[in-house]
This record gives C-alpha cells, structure tokens and sequence, in this order.
C-alpha cells in the first residue's frame, strides 16, 4: 500500500496525477502547507523541508518528485508510465523528470515571486531560457520524452498547466496549450484534478 503526503493545489499535485495513472491502492495523509502555524514539527521525520510530496511504499519513504516517480514507476512497471532500462525514450524520461524538479520548478517559482536573475548565475538558467527549451522540444514531438506519454509527462505537463492557469507566469503558447490539451484528455488527469478541487474545496482554499 501508498501511503501519499499530499496538500491540493500544490507541487504534490502532478504526484496525485501520476497515483491516478498507476492504478494501484494509496491512501492521502493532508498535510496543510499553509496553516497560519506552519506544517507541524514532527512532518519533519517524513519531509525534512516540511514540504509535500512524499510517500511512504511498504514502509519505504521517498520524498522528492522525480524520486517518487522514478521508484513507483520501476515498483509498478505494468502501468507502462516509464520506459525501460535500454529503450530509447528511458535517458529523456529521467533527463526530463529531473528537469522538473531542478530547472522548471524553480525557475517558474521565481518568476512568479517577481525575482528577475541572469540564468549564468544560477544552476538552473533563466526563465527565457527554460521556455525556449520547453518550446523546441515540444515542437518535435507529442510528448516530452518523445512519441509516448510517460511518466514525465505528468511532473512538466502538470507543471505547464499550472503555470498558464493557476500561476499566469507561462506565455499561452500554441505548442504548450495543445500539450496541455492533450493531456487534459486522459482519464486519470482528470479523476485527478476532481479529488485535488474537491480537497481544496474541503479544505476552504475555493470561494463558497
């Protein structure tokens, strides 16, 4: 069983996404990001940050997303969400799961706080730079690892969406909007963001 630490509307998001994908039993721990106190001290032994996601696999904590997705893919190979060690799509799969999480996210994150930087300067370049990435290699193919839907697809698709939509920081560019589009399409996205609003909902974060 999966125990998933998840907060609605949050990086934890595109995580839900890729449960949903899987197919397989988890149950949701709601850990509250933006409680006026703070997440409580002892989260801490789950997340050291006190950030989500994280899961909790037969008594195996992973925290991180590109680490999660790596190991429920690999413990969950008949879903077919990673491809396998000598397949062609396996090295941009991992390259872009880790794009994730070490360039996009944090990249978008600043440009939504209004933190204006020169990419020489930081490990993970400037926003025009990560745009400009996103758009080339979209513009080649369906999904971002190649012909396929991966896994990856849900960490910078959902990260696309939430960016145009939520965030308002990601130029609607065609290629992205079309992305977004298909991948809106699938039945897993969508049974995902149905429980994520109906959690934020719960938890008072939608107008009444």
């Amino acid at each position: 069983m999966i125990t998933f630490y998840h907060a609605p509307w949050s990086r934890a998001s595109n995580v839900l996404w890729l449960l949903e994908e899987l197919g397989t039993p988890y149950t949701v721990e709601k850990v509250d990001i933006r409680a006026p106190g703070g997440v409580p001290e002892e989260y801490r032994s789950i997340q050291p940050n006190k950030k989500v996601p994280a899961i909790i696999h037969d008594g195996i904590l992973v925290t991180e997303r590109a680490a999660i997705c790596t190991y429920l893919c690999d413990v969950f190979p008949e879903a077919g969400l990673a491809p396998a060690i000598g397949d062609k799509l396996r090295a941009p799969y991992l390259t872009w799961l880790v794009y994730a999480d070490s360039v996009f996210d944090p990249v978008l994150a600043a440009k939504a706080h209004g933190h204006e930087f020169m990419g020489s300067g930081y490990s993970y370049g400037s926003f025009s730079e990560m745009v400009d990435n996103l758009e080339r290699t979209l513009s080649s193919r369906p999904y971002i690892a190649g012909d396929r839907f991966t896994a990856a697809d849900t960490q910078i698709g959902g990260g696309i969406n939430f960016g145009i939509r939520v965030l308002k920081t990601l130029p609607e560019k065609p290629v992205f909007l079309d992305y977004v589009e298909r991948l809106a399409a699938r039945p897993a996205f969508q049974r995902a963001s149905q429980k994520d609003f109906a959690m934020a909902q719960e938890a008072g974060m939608v107008p009444g």
